[in-house]
């Protein structure tokens, strides 16, 4: 090694780190931020992580946690999320375990000692027992490689997942100064990811923020009109497919969870109000593929890693943006063509608008509030949906994706230059100090106490846009947001105020368009809307017999092996079998997804299958 050059250590490092995910987890190449957050880590660097669902946040501190000296703490909230990350990774020959109420004395007491005699890459523990002053001292004694908080937006007082033991995990940042620590979440705002940062003390930490966009996702947005109906017509079209139906409250859940079962789906409810045992069973049966549907309330699915959930519908309206996100991010995780359908009705926006006004604290119900009318936006958006998404988590996107109900059905539209000029001018004119429904207000001339005591019937932009009602310019500035014209500041208020982009329109330099407000109502069976798209349909003809053979190999030997059968492989990895048909153990590693240890299990049995098919 040229010891003149400073980058050569970390550079090797970063070999190691890349062959372990070549012969540990059987991938090529790392994800985008996946080889910066790394090496990072590897350098002893505190990392805020803030990458979608299916993104691979789990290697960012997996691979470390195999490369660097002792045993890495992950702290994960759910006990079923803790028992599926940790049988995968044994699946791929790394010494794992768990820690949690799950476990009796005896086997507690195991895992505590396989923690002191250095038999653990990686033990994840739940917030409860990492924060016992019992466990802390024992942590003391031995060594610790990294510190990894799982689904850290459970940290923050604006998570839409508070859980009060999350908060105090930061005090352990003082008491284990040298061990680098890493925050990973899917989803969360602005507000949320300061909070997180604030919580935990994090040292001059680095903030490594992935893409959200999930392009094989498609999104689809359907009004209200008997439901029940429009989610069968729905399922049919993914026969033996597995999903996520979310629905609102418990009642909900078991109604529509048998309404299914009357239809002949393979479908069961899951919600907190049933006993753990129950739900145990529900969630192990449906990563086994022994359940299609899961009917659930959010209490279902936060860091499920099950990789081919083919669709999530949600029957009910979101509280916000980022739950949603999350909760549609649970399709698709294995990177093939994936549904998220929502079911949206006004009587939803209600309801939700109650629990929001019960919220006692003034601040809380004002963030929700906003968060609830940037989920109505989305559902009533007349523009690319993905781009909606993209523009609220600040990922600037104006081009549209082709795979939304709004790109494969686009609305009539209308040559909006003179109307966004008449809006960015308003909120000039005001500002940059109202929310939406005053500048709507002062564009169609509103003679009332609140103008007339601001004296904004002086304005110049007062009465300019009479030519539109109130639910059309509603309409025009919620896409005025959406297309990146607009920024809606959350934290002061809603108001409204100017970006980057603002200049260009407001002087009519660029041609902007807006859609006509219509109702999203088309039928879901209709072609071209949510026609069924699965993992067979990246293969050719003559490929589908031998990919239905595959499949049926991994589910007998997931049987005999009482493990999930993606945790043999993938349904990537069987289409790409189909396709490329290796022939030795040479060319089944360049599968994805094939790791030396799944090789050693799995490899005989599949390359006997493979060879009867050249």
């Amino acid at each position: 090694m040229n010891a003149d050059n400073p980058n050569n250590s970390n550079n090797a490092t970063l070999q190691n780190a890349l062959a372990t995910l070549q012969s540990v987890f059987g991938y090529a190449q790392f994800r985008a931020q996946q080889a910066e957050i790394i090496d990072d880590v590897l350098r002893g660097q505190d990392c805020f992580v803030l990458m979608p669902t299916g993104g691979g946040k789990s290697l960012c501190y997996q691979i470390p946690a195999l490369l660097l000296p002792g045993t890495a703490l992950v702290v994960s909230p759910l006990i079923a999320l803790m028992q599926d990350q940790v049988s995968a990774l044994k699946a791929n020959g790394v010494k794992a375990d768990f820690y949690n109420s799950s476990l009796d004395a005896q086997s507690a007491e195991e895992v505590l000692m396989k923690l002191h005699t250095g038999q653990l890459d990686l033990l994840y523990v739940s917030p409860e027992r990492l924060l016992n002053q019992a466990f802390i001292a024992r942590l003391q004694t031995i060594e610790i490689s990294l510190f990894a908080i799982d689904e850290a937006h459970c940290i923050s007082q604006w998570g839409h997942d508070f859980r009060p033991e999350y908060s105090q995990i930061g005090a352990l940042r003082a008491l284990f100064v040298q061990v680098p620590f890493i925050a990973l979440t899917a989803t969360a705002d602005h507000a949320t990811r300061q909070d997180i940062l604030d919580k935990l003390h994090l040292s001059n930490p680095t903030t490594r923020i992935s893409s959200f966009d999930r392009p094989n996702i498609r999104y689809t947005v359907l009004e209200k009109n008997n439901p029940m109906r429009q989610l069968l017509q729905f399922l049919q079209s993914h026969p033996n497919d597995s999903g996520i139906v979310y629905a609102l409250s418990r009642k909900r859940v078991e109604e529509v969870a048998e309404k299914l079962k009357e239809a002949g789906f393979n479908a069961q409810a899951y919600h907190a109000g049933l006993p753990a045992q129950i739900r145990q069973s529900v969630h192990q049966q449906f990563i086994r593929d022994k359940i299609d549907i899961v009917v659930a309330t959010v209490a279902f699915g936060m860091g499920i890693d099950k990789p081919n959930v083919r669709f999530v519908v949600h029957y009910d309206l979101p509280k916000n943006i980022e739950g949603y996100y999350q909760e549609t991010g649970r399709a698709g995780r294995d990177g093939l063509a994936s549904e998220a359908l929502l079911l949206f009705g006004m009587q939803d926006v209600v309801t939700a608008k109650h629990f929001v006004e019960n919220v006692p604290n003034e601040d809380q119900r004002r963030l929700e509030n906003f968060k609830l009318a940037s989920m109505v936006d989305f559902a009533e958006a007349q523009t690319c949906r993905r781009n909606v998404l993209l523009n609220y988590f600040g990922e600037p996107s104006h081009q549209a994706c082709g795979n939304c109900d709004i790109c494969l059905n686009p609305p009539a539209l209308f040559d909006g230059k003179v109307a966004a000029q008449k809006a960015l001018s308003c909120v000039y004119r005001l500002n940059q100090g109202f929310g939406a429904k005053h500048v709507v207000d002062v564009l169609r001339g509103v003679d009332n106490e609140r103008i007339r005591g601001l004296s904004h019937q002086q304005l110049s932009t007062y009465g300019i846009g009479k030519e539109f009602s109130a639910t059309e310019w509603s309409s025009i500035l919620r896409q005025l947001i959406h297309l990146g014209y607009l920024y809606q500041d959350i934290q002061n208020y809603s108001v409204l105020k100017l970006t980057a982009r603002s200049g260009d329109a407001l002087k009519g330099k660029v041609d902007v368009q807006f859609a006509s407000p219509k109702k999203a109502s088309f039928d879901v069976t209709r072609p071209g809307n949510s026609g069924k798209r699965t993992a067979k349909d990246d293969l050719l003809e003559h490929d589908k017999p031998l990919f239905e053979a595959l499949r049926a190999l991994r589910r007998e030997i997931a049987l005999s092996e009482d493990i999930p059968a993606y945790q043999v492989f993938g349904d990537a990895a069987l289409v790409e079998m189909a396709q490329k048909r290796p022939q030795d153990d040479h060319q089944l590693l360049r599968i994805s997804g094939v790791g030396e240890t799944k090789l050693a299990r799995f490899g005989f049995e599949f390359l006997s299958l493979l060879r009867q098919n050249p």
